[in-house]
C-alpha cells in the first residue's frame, strides 16, 4: 500500500454516507429474505438449509470484498479495465460448453455442488469499467462516429451472449449504460427513437388488426409532410421514418407470435390487462398485488405477513422481495426503501459530477444507470405495471452472485472517489 493509499484511509475520505447507506440496505435485505424463508420449525439465522443462513455467509464475503477493494491502489481498476472485461466475455462464453443444466428456464449458471455463480451479474460492473476505460483514453472524443460505435459494441457484445442463454431480464439491464452515455454526448435522438419504438411495439400488440396502426402512421406522416413539404432533406427523413415504422409494425407481429417464448408473451398480456390468469401466468404478481396491498400503512409488521408466511409469492426471497417489504412494513417501509434508492442514486451522481477523472465520472454514470435500471423495473414488475423478467433487487434480493456484483461495483466506485478527494489535497497544497 503507497503512502497516499495509506493517507487516505488515515484522514477517512471514504464516502461514509454511502457506505452507510449500503449496509442499511444489505441488512433490510436480510431481514427480509429472513422473513420470506421463515421456519418455525429451523427459526436459526445460521440455518444453511434455508435462504437466510446462505445470505448470511454472502453478506460476510461481500464485506471482506468490500474492504479488500478499498485497500487496494486505486490505479488498479483503470489499469485492469479491459483485462476483467474480457476474463467477464470468456465466462459467459464458457457457460455455452460448461453448464449442463438449466436454471429457471435460463443457461447462465455455472453449479459446483450447491454453489451456483453467475457471470452475468459479474458482466455489468466490468462494462462500467470498459467503457470508462475506453473514453478515459488519450484522444478519444465521443463526437466521433467511431467512437460511438466501439462504445454500443462493448455494451452489446456481453447483451447478446446473455440473451443468447436466454436470461432476458439481465440482458436488458445493459441497455442501461446508454443512459450513462448521454452524460459524455450521447445524441438524445437515441432516447427518443427507443421511447418511440416502444411505442409503437406495444400499439402494434395491442391494436389488432394492423391496417390501422398504418394509416395512422400514413396520416401523421402526410400532416407532417404538408408542413415541411418545401425542405427537401426534411422530406426524406420524414419518408425514411415512415418506411422503417411501417417495416417495424409489419415485424411486430412477426416477432410476437414466433419470436417471443409462450411464457413471455403470456407476461406481456397480463400486463397489458389483456389476459386476467391470476392462476397461471399471473399467479406471482397478483399474491404480490395483495401481499403489499395487505400491507397498509404501517404493515402487519416483522414475521407478521401472512401472505409470506404461507408462501403465496414464488420467488419471494429473490425477484420479489419488494412486496414482503410492502406487506410487512406497509407504505411506509416501502416509501422508505424508495427514499433509500432515491437517495443513494443521487450520491452516486454527485460523486459522478465531482470527479476530476474521466474514467471516474463515467464509471460512476454505469454504476448509477445500472442500480437505477434494475429498482425501477424490479418494484414494476412487483406492482404489475412490467412483466416479469427476473431482475433481483439491488441489496436486498437473495443471491450470492447479484450482491458481490453490486458490492463490488459500488465500492469500485468509493475507492476511486477516495482518491479524488485526496488529488483534490494535493492540488490545494501545490
Amino acid at each position: 500500500m503507497s503512502n497516499n493509499e495509506e493517507r487516505i484511509i488515515r484522514s477517512g475520505t471514504f464516502d461514509w454516507l454511502t457506505i452507510f447507506i449500503y449496509l442499511i440496505m444489505v441488512g433490510w435485505g436480510f431481514l427480509a429474505i429472513y422473513s420470506a424463508d421463515f421456519d418455525t420449525n429451523s427459526p436459526s439465522i445460521f440455518s444453511l438449509s434455508h435462504s437466510y443462513g446462505r445470505q448470511i455467509i454472502w453478506i460476510g464475503v461481500s464485506l471482506v470484498i468490500a474492504l479488500v477493494i478499498l485497500l487496494l491502489d486505486h490505479r488498479i481498476y483503470p489499469a485492469f479495465g479491459y483485462i476483467i472485461y474480457g476474463i467477464v466475455i470468456l465466462s459467459l462464453v464458457s457457460v455455452f460448453f460448461l453448464v449442463t443444466k438449466r436454471v429457471g428456464g435460463g443457461l447462465s449458471w455455472f453449479e459446483i455442488g450447491s454453489f451456483k455463480f453467475q457471470p452475468s451479474e459479474f458482466a455489468k460492473f466490468a462494462t462500467a469499467l470498459a467503457l470508462a476505460k475506453y473514453l478515459s483514453g488519450y484522444g478519444i472524443s465521443f463526437k466521433d462516429t467511431k467512437t460511438q460505435l466501439i462504445c454500443f459494441g462493448i455494451v452489446l457484445l456481453p447483451m447478446a451472449l446473455v440473451l443468447l442463454q436466454n436470461d432476458t431480464g439481465s440482458a436488458l439491464v445493459f441497455t442501461a449504460f446508454f443512459l450513462a452515455l448521454f452524460r459524455e454526448g450521447l445524441s438524445g435522438i437515441w432516447l427518443f427513437s427507443a421511447l418511440y419504438a416502444g411505442i409503437l411495439f406495444l400499439a402494434s400488440i395491442l391494436v389488432e388488426d394492423i391496417n390501422i396502426i398504418l394509416l395512422t402512421l400514413t396520416a401523421i406522416a402526410v400532416l407532417i409532410f404538408l408542413l415541411v413539404r418545401k425542405n427537401r432533406s426534411a422530406v426524406f427523413i420524414l419518408v425514411a421514418v415512415w418506411v422503417l415504422s411501417c417495416g417495424f409494425s409489419y415485424s411486430v407481429d412477426y416477432l410476437y407470435n414466433n419470436v417471443l417464448k409462450d411464457h413471455q408473451r403470456q407476461r406481456i398480456e397480463v400486463m397489458l390487462g389483456r389476459v386476467d390468469d391470476i392462476k397461471g401466468v399471473g399467479y406471482n404478481v397478483y399474491h404480490s398485488k395483495v401481499a403489499i396491498g395487505s400491507g397498509g400503512i404501517y404493515g402487519k409488521g416483522f414475521l407478521q405477513g401472512t401472505q409470506t408466511r404461507l408462501r403465496y409469492v414464488p420467488e419471494q426471497n429473490t425477484d420479489f422481495i419488494f412486496c414482503t417489504i410492502g406487506e410487512e412494513y406497509g407504505f411506509v417501509g416501502s416509501f422508505g426503501l424508495v427514499i433509500l434508492f432515491v437517495s443513494l442514486l443521487i450520491r452516486i451522481v454527485q460523486i459522478a459530477e465531482r470527479q476530476r477523472s474521466r474514467f471516474n465520472r463515467v464509471y460512476a454514470y454505469g454504476v448509477a444507470s445500472v442500480i437505477f435500471l434494475h429498482f425501477t423495473i424490479n418494484l414494476s414488475m412487483t406492482v404489475g405495471l412490467f412483466p416479469v423478467v427476473g431482475i433481483p433487487l439491488p441489496f436486498f434480493s437473495y443471491g450470492g452472485s447479484s450482491l458481490l456484483s453490486f458490492t463490488i461495483m459500488l465500492f469500485i466506485l468509493i475507492r476511486l472517489d477516495a482518491n479524488r478527494t485526496n488529488e483534490v489535497k494535493r492540488a490545494f497544497e501545490i
